[in-house]
């Protein structure tokens, strides 16, 4: 017997040390190295058929980035600047050069996001989303951050009546629930992204676990 639990304990000790954790500095190297401060976020590449998944994403995408500790340029004041010089267009520039963002805005880096998936479930209160995130450097085009999701938001309303639930659910606003879906999606998304500078995070999270490149996940 208490061979048998010897041996159990050694292969024990032989799967703990063959599994390796990866962590936020081994999964984004680039972003300890450049260290971005500021970051222009394009309009959203939509390759879903509900034009409005792109407004929804666009405006709730500041905030998650600035709680992380970056400065974010205004989206309506960079969405006007971009249209005044023709490129508000992200599918034209997500696979060029940056250095024209550099000139212009002065930023570090540029997100892109492209929206694979936007369908609401009414009765089930959820939203189903799929998004890509990808930062590229302004200084060396280099993505510094790259990250898939695929996520079920869940929009329900919990008062523990499940009958009541299910018609509050059914009844709430097209409108509202999107909004709340895209804020809900891009924070738990983006609380991947190494702290910026202006969190008191900033340069100590490097040894925290990163998750998957890909995600599939439920976000409440």
């Amino acid at each position: 017997m208490a061979r048998a639990s010897a041996l159990l304990m050694m292969a024990w000790l032989m799967l703990s040390c063959s599994v390796t954790t990866t962590t936020r500095r081994t999964a984004y190297p680039k972003m300890y190295e450049e260290r971005p401060a500021s970051i222009l976020i394009m309009p959203p590449i939509n390759e879903t058929n509900h034009v409005e998944a792109k407004e929804f994403f666009f405006t709730s995408l500041a905030q998650p980035l600035a709680e992380r500790g970056y400065y974010v340029f205004s989206p309506f004041l960079s969405m006007e600047l971009l249209q005044q010089e023709s490129a508000n267009d992200a599918e034209v520039f997500v696979e060029g050069s940056m250095k024209p963002f550099l000139d212009f805005f002065g930023t570090d880096a540029v997100l892109f996001t492209r929206i694979k998936k936007w369908e609401k479930a009414s009765l089930l209160s959820q939203m189903y989303v799929e998004v890509e995130y990808i930062l590229k450097s302004a200084k060396t085009d280099e993505i510094i951050f790259q990250k898939s999701a695929n996520v079920t938001v869940d929009l329900s309303v919990n008062s523990g009546n499940g009958l009541v639930d299910l018609l509050a659910g059914a009844i709430s606003t097209a409108v509202t629930d999107k909004i709340v879906a895209a804020r809900k999606a891009n924070r738990f998304i983006l609380a991947d992204m190494p702290f910026g500078r202006y969190s008191p995070e900033y340069g100590k999270d490097g040894d925290i676990p990163a998750r998957e490149k890909h995600i599939t996940a439920v976000v409440r």
